[in-house]
């Protein structure tokens, strides 16, 4: 097996990682000494933490080598909590705990910090600064990002919704508030709110508006049954799919980059998750395009990352790696695991996949595998078979200084 050196890893790890290892400096925790250990002696390494039933198990992002496990009961959903010290948040049935990989600390554990929800949704870090949805109630719960890891609760403002939806909030480098417009019922556009929390804009035009992606000049997306929402210097423009019904909810994108890829789906009435075509947004063009994916080449909403050049990278339902240019052609395949077939719920685990510079993680949850895949390549630099079955995982890392 072809193993590349530890410095092409790191160095893409922290080239891509920059878009969630925010600014700002966070105090790290004691070492075993009782001497606080700076985090720069962590600088370039990863964890990588996988849920399952049960808990978590966190890997050393090269060897993919098991470092630890914590425990949780339920369903679980990871998302990076964008820190310097390479924290988690582990999304349960009663909130956002927070899960310290052992990236600055050497140990894995929970760290006694819960943001209580009644339903925990989306968790976005963004220029310093973390919002927590509440689908349940609408809140919106706002702190700064290096802030989480102490064991106590960072001071945090919290922004209520017009009604309780499954939502999501990005709070933007000047202290303004994107945050969705929804009802139990449907979901219809976004709202600007200044810091005091009054509304300053707001564009209804997004039919079951989902998700959000940053992209260079912190230009926000947001997807729509009928297209993409775009905010950029203050103002809102909607793009129409070219089908009557083109729904995108999820966003891949860098901060690097102006052009957004999300999912996309024209047919209301398809059975199962797996897609077969691309949205490709030019947020400079105010453009947006649907690309279709070579025959075989299906996905879910788990199976599409972006590399540290701004190429598209997704996971094939036929067990195929591929990397595709932002303008949506494919420039390599590669296969990497077995194929495999929709899953009946999107709970179930499937495989799933995270990019990091230039490696692709890929887990198979058939096989209790994990495997890192060098864009380059094509060739596994690491793999490892769990003990558990793999569900919803994440790639973090320190940034150090």
């Amino acid at each position: 097996m072809h193993r590349p050196a530890r410095s092409r890893l790191a160095a893409g790890a922290i080239a891509a990682l920059a878009v969630v290892a925010l600014a700002g400096c966070a105090t790290a925790a004691p070492s075993a000494s009782g001497e606080p250990e700076s985090s720069s002696a962590h600088e370039g390494d990863t964890r990588v933490a996988v849920a399952y039933d049960g808990g978590i198990v966190v890997l050393d992002g090269e060897t993919l080598e098991t470092v630890d496990s914590a425990e949780l009961d339920g369903f679980l959903r990871v998302n990076p909590a964008g820190d310097h010290d390479g924290h988690v948040f582990v999304t349960a049935a009663d909130g956002f705990h927070v899960l310290d990989t052992g990236l600055a600390s050497d140990t894995v554990e929970f760290t006694g910090e819960v943001f209580d929800a009644v339903t925990p949704g989306h968790a976005t870090p963004h220029a310093g600064r973390t919002a927590l949805f509440d689908d349940g109630t609408g809140d919106v719960t706002l702190f700064d990002t290096d802030a989480v890891g102490t064991g106590t609760l960072p001071e945090s403002q919290t922004v209520e919704s017009e009604a309780a939806h499954h939502g999501v909030a990005i709070e933007l480098s000047d202290g303004t508030l994107l945050s969705t417009i929804g009802t139990s019922e449907s979901r219809s556009g976004v709202r600007l709110l200044a810091d005091d929390g009054s509304e300053l804009a707001r564009d209804e035009q997004c039919p079951g508006v989902h998700g959000e992606g940053a992209l260079k000049g912190e230009t926000i997306v947001f997807g729509c049954e009928d297209g993409v929402l775009v905010f950029a210097d203050g103002a809102f423009t909607k793009l129409d799919a070219p089908d009557a019904f083109g729904r995108s909810g999820n966003a891949y994108v860098t901060d690097t980059s102006a052009i957004a890829a999300l999912d996309y789906k024209s047919d209301p009435d398809q059975e199962g998750y797996l897609l077969s075509q691309l949205a490709l947004v030019d947020t400079d063009a105010q453009t947006l395009s649907v690309v279709a994916l070579p025959e075989g080449v299906e996905y879910t909403w788990r199976g599409v990352g972006r590399d540290g050049h701004d190429n598209i990278i997704v996971l094939a339902s036929d067990g195929t790696l591929n990397v595709l240019d932002e303008a949506g052609a494919v420039v390599d395949s590669w296969d990497v695991i077995e194929p495999w077939e929709s899953p009946e719920e999107w709970q179930q685990p499937h495989p799933g996949l995270r990019v990091v510079g230039d490696i692709a993680y890929v887990t198979e949850p058939a096989e209790n595998r994990i495997l890192a895949v060098d864009l380059h390549t094509g060739e596994i630099s690491a793999e490892a078979t769990l003990d558990v079955v793999p569900g919803e995982f994440v790639v973090v890392g320190a940034a150090g200084h």
